[in-house]
């Protein structure tokens, strides 16, 4: 199964004509396979200049195998990959020297200070060492490390040393970042801070990430939009609120309801009654329950413009209506089972 990534043009489209974005990573046909062990199957992938992608999914559905061979580091069984134009099986030096990589596992020369060990990086990538140093100072301050850049880094805690790793990426001014899992080990705190970072990077930078991850609360903070990577296969993707929606198309969903009446005032248990009988009767309503003033409703597609309307009808004023359910967590879970179904799952 492939799915091809694209960015979600939006209701307002049609009326903001422009250049079509910039695609600075894209996939085609992209596999991976070990023997008789599929790693990566037929992936289609393109991701566009300045956006937050995260690529989410359980430990060993392909993420980091996938990284690798967009990295030109590990070899397709087939298909394509270019970054900026570079083809990242014949030219990897160029892909290179425009990304920013933090694999999931860090190593520095732990005899060496953090600050030594940024500037080896910048030394290896050419980087004059006056300018060097003020980047590594700047980086130092953003990653939090200011006060522990002069200690060695094997005394560094694993979330010091994933710090340290998103400054050493960050040294050569990529304009692409890549992170696989780069919050293992970091503090809540922490975490909060590297994903601000991230976002100041796409803000000001006009930095394009990638991001792996398998923390979906994490990934939901700061992505433009989201791959589902399950066995090997991208199964889904696009920005939350569209994969909410096909889900809504294909699948039930919860709404909630809340209503008061035209003059603004609250209604009888009889009217409310009313109301969720008539909802009952809507095309694509399931179910209908009602606790206090507050009615949910189970149905496939989107019915909220329908529920309104029945709502007003009858003469009420909607003041609460939301669909139940559609974290990204669920979301996750729903494509996840959707795929298990289809015995696509079991990649290890």
């Amino acid at each position: 199964m492939s799915v091809m990534v694209e960015q979600d043009a939006g209701p307002d489209a049609d009326r903001m004509p422009g250049p079509p974005l910039e695609i600075v990573i894209e996939a085609t046909g992209l596999t991976k396979r070990y023997g008789q062990f599929t790693a990566v199957d037929d992936l289609d992938l393109s991701i566009r200049k300045g956006e937050i992608f995260g690529l989410l999914g359980p430990n060993g559905a392909g993420k980091t195998t996938t990284i690798l061979m967009l990295l030109g580091l590990t070899e397709p069984t087939s298909g394509t990959v270019r970054v900026v134009g570079y083809d990242s099986v014949r030219d990897p030096l160029s892909v290179k020297s425009v990304v920013g990589y933090l694999p999931d596992n860090v190593g520095f020369y732990p005899n060496m200070t953090g600050r030594q060990n940024l500037r080896y990086t910048a030394s290896l990538n050419r980087i004059p060492p006056k300018e060097a140093e003020q980047r590594i100072d700047t980086l130092l301050a953003d990653v939090g490390l200011t006060e522990a850049a002069d200690k060695r880094a094997g005394k560094y805690s694993r979330g010091m040393r994933q710090r340290l790793a998103i400054a050493d990426a960050l040294i050569k001014k990529p304009s692409i970042l890549i992170l696989d899992e780069p919050t293992i080990g970091i503090d809540p705190e922490g975490v909060r801070d590297m994903l601000a970072l991230l976002s100041r990077l796409k803000t000001e930078e006009g930095m394009t990430i990638l991001l792996s991850s398998h923390l979906l609360h994490q990934v939901q903070a700061v992505c433009d939009r989201v791959g589902i990577f399950v066995g090997g296969h991208l199964i889904a993707a696009g920005p939350v609120p569209e994969l909410e929606r096909q889900l809504a198309e294909k699948d039930d969903s919860e709404f909630e309801i809340a209503v008061v009446g035209g003059d603004g005032r609250p209604v009888s248990d009889e009217v409310l009654d009313r109301l969720a009988l008539s909802l009952k009767s809507l095309e694509g309503v399931r179910d209908v329950t009602r606790v206090r003033d507050l009615i949910t409703l189970r149905g496939r597609g989107d019915i909220r413009a329908r529920v309104s309307r029945s709502a007003i009808e009858q003469g009420l004023v909607p003041v609460h209506l939301r669909q139940r359910g559609m974290s990204l967590d669920d979301i996750y879970d729903r494509y996840f089972r959707e795929e298990a179904s289809v015995g696509h799952v079991g990649i290890k």
